[in-house]
């Protein structure tokens, strides 16, 4: 039993010892002026970094429009391939779940599975910025949105702050 125990605690040392805890997030607010809308956004994130390469992570988050709200929950894991001296490329792979009710109708529940290409920006050893363009998969109704392929709107354009710790 004192062999299992030890065994355990050095494999949880070894995974833990390069790995790092960060919260971050998204926050937005937008003026559409063609229809008048404003819409805000707001998506908290936290994850872990097992090594330089591998992350586990997930966001919640609500948007609200004038006669529109929507929440969501989306869990993910990074791959970051390349890394040269602050600047690293990554592909974040997930699903994520929402539900959103327009004022007046019923609500609308919707889905994503697909892949997120992005950049980070180490600025220090503790702060990053990272930015997603484009979305590669299947979404169905997921915040408002229906896609089935490759999609390159604003509204796959997204950006990040993190603190590491």
């Amino acid at each position: 039993m004192k062999k299992l125990v030890l065994t355990l605690a050095l494999v949880i040392g070894m995974l833990t010892a390069n790995a790092q805890f960060f919260v971050g997030g998204q926050l937005g607010l937008t003026y559409d002026n063609d229809t008048e809308n404003t819409t805000f956004r707001i998506a908290p994130e936290f994850g872990y970094a097992f090594n330089d390469a591998w992350t586990v992570a997930g966001m919640i988050g609500y948007t609200h429009m004038d006669n529109y709200n929507s929440f969501y929950i989306a869990p993910y894991a990074r791959w970051t391939f390349f890394t040269k001296d602050f600047v690293s490329l990554l592909v974040d792979g997930g699903f994520g779940i929402s539900t959103g009710k327009h004022k007046g109708a019923s609500s609308v529940n919707g889905f994503e599975i697909g892949f997120k290409p992005g950049i980070a920006f180490n600025l220090t050893d503790e702060f990053s910025l990272v930015a997603h363009c484009g979305f590669l998969g299947y979404r169905d109704k997921y915040n408002g949105s229906s896609v089935s392929g490759l999609s390159l709107t604003g509204n796959d354009l997204s950006v990040s702050l993190y603190y590491k710790f």
